[in-house]
């Protein structure tokens, strides 16, 4: 066993998290240590894997255009952007959460999340105008859902941008090289065990440990323990590396738990998508989220949920489970010619399984489910399909009446063909249980007060989702809380050093 290591912070991650609290930690000029279960090609945690929108309150079109480069007056013009100020994100995030969500952590994030991402566009993170989130008419691009931006090139290019600024920084990071146990000394955190690759067990003295590991959803013991037994059979859409140790470690320390361990955020996945995050197709290039444009039905050829419901930044983090629920945990989305050419883009992915027919007793053929069933299903929808005008850039209310579940916005009749129907699962993304912590990041025991020297962020922050969350919200939460925890660690320190 060696143990002639010391950091002045050590980041147990690589995630966005991660690097956010390891770039924040060095910009004090703290000597940071990143450590990495999983080789250097597979870094980067469920970060790697995201499509890179992001929800920050930046009130109005000025606000964007401080964030997004190469915006100009001419195309600006041509835009219609709803105003999106800190009011509006809290209320969503309360909205989804069923009011669950812990005040102060939700205040964090919201007031932080404009002034955090300005400052991921100082360490050298680009961002883009969000293609999925607009509705183009006449030449005027009408945005919609409160998430306009995403980072360029996706997660990917998030995490790359961080890891460019943290090696400019001096931060050093181990793969292959899990974080396996934390010490303490004097009720302070004063070490971590690491199973370090080529070494063995090393024991890393250092003043502060942030986690930013994730969450258990890689982990089937777990995900079938706390979210049950269907949840062995789940897709998992980012890392294999998620598995809890940063739970399990902060617990056996002081921590306590908090949250919603029987909750996560899970959304539609392709039906043959790989059961872990491939590496080799980064980018969330197998989910399916234009479903409020169409319908959904299980394998039975029945209707479930109500795809119109609201905005699907509001509804895919739990129309995944519902998905799960249903006979053998697949359901098919369907569309018809009118809506085709307004599917998201990885509706045209060679990866996309999909079934086109000419007439519905095809498309049941090729779909494999009960024909009778599924022609009476359609036919009930289209009777039931209101008048209305149209438009999926807004609420529009054009809904059905008489049938269960109805379908409350965007209801159009299912009758242009040919017909398309794509087979999804469901595919877990992160778990909502985690550790209790404060809105410096620190992380709290069962009295409340902080365990000294430990902080956490991104998936280990319990108590801010619950149920369901507004989609760009994670990643957000990830950056906010990532720099909180570096500030927090460093202050400590420094305060340490003072006295």
């Amino acid at each position: 066993m060696q143990n002639n290591k010391h950091f002045d912070v050590v980041v147990v991650g690589t995630g966005n998290a991660a690097l956010s609290a390891a770039v924040s930690a060095s910009e004090k000029g703290a000597k940071v240590l990143m450590l990495e279960k999983g080789p250097e090609h597979k870094r980067g945690g469920n970060s790697f894997f995201t499509d890179g929108a992001i929800r920050f309150a930046y009130k109005d079109l000025d606000g964007i255009r401080r964030v997004v480069d190469h915006l100009s007056a001419e195309e600006a013009s041509n835009i219609e952007m709803p105003e999106y100020d800190t009011g509006v994100f809290h209320e969503d995030l309360m909205k989804v959460t069923k009011g669950k969500s812990n005040p102060e952590l939700a205040d964090h994030l919201v007031s932080q999340s404009y002034e955090t991402v300005l400052w991921m566009k100082e360490q050298g993170v680009k961002f883009v105008m969000n293609e999925n989130q607009f509705f183009e008419k006449d030449g005027k691009k009408t945005f919609w859902g409160g998430l306009p931006v995403k980072t360029d090139n996706k997660g990917i290019g998030l995490v790359e941008a961080l890891f460019k600024k943290a090696k400019e920084k001096g931060v050093e990071i181990w793969y292959e090289s899990p974080a396996v146990k934390l010490e303490k000394a004097d009720g302070k955190i004063s070490a971590v065990h690491v199973n370090r690759k080529g070494d063995g067990e090393t024991i890393v003295s250092t003043d502060s440990v942030i986690l930013a590991c994730g969450g258990f959803e890689a982990n089937k013991k777990k995900r079938m323990e706390h979210l049950g037994d269907e949840w062995e059979d789940a897709v998992v859409r980012g890392s294999e590396y998620n598995t809890g140790d940063g739970i399990t470690m902060a617990l056996e320390a002081g921590a306590v738990r908090a949250g919603q361990y029987d909750g996560c955020h899970a959304h539609t996945t392709d039906y043959n998508a790989p059961r872990v995050g491939d590496y080799s197709k980064p980018g969330d290039i197998y989910k399916k989220s234009s479903y409020p444009l169409g319908l959904i039905v299980n394998t039975e050829g029945k209707r479930f949920v109500d795809e119109g419901a609201d905005f699907r930044n509001y509804t895919y983090a739990k129309y995944g489970k519902e998905t799960l629920k249903q006979p053998e945990h697949k359901a098919f989305q369907l569309y018809d010619s009118q809506v085709r050419p307004m599917l998201r883009v990885e509706y045209d992915l060679d990866e996309a399984t999909v079934f086109k027919a000419d007439t519905l007793e095809e498309l049941a053929l090729k779909m494999g489910v009960d024909k009778e069933s599924f022609l009476k299903t359609i036919k009930d929808y289209n009777g039931a399909v209101q008048d209305g005008n149209y438009n999926p850039s807004i609420k529009d209310g054009k809904s059905t009446q008489g049938i269960s579940p109805e379908k409350t916005n965007w209801a159009l009749r299912f009758d242009k063909a040919p017909f398309y129907a794509y087979p999804v699962t469901c595919g877990i993304t992160f778990t909502f249980g985690a550790i209790k912590v404060n809105d410096k990041a620190e992380v709290l025991d069962g009295s409340g007060h902080p365990v000294e020297g430990l902080y956490a962020a991104g998936e280990m922050v319990g108590e801010l989702f619950y149920h369901n969350y507004p989609g760009g919200s994670g990643l957000m939460s990830g950056s906010v809380f990532g720099r909180t925890a570096g500030k927090s660690a460093t202050e400590c320190i420094e305060e340490k050093t003072l006295n």
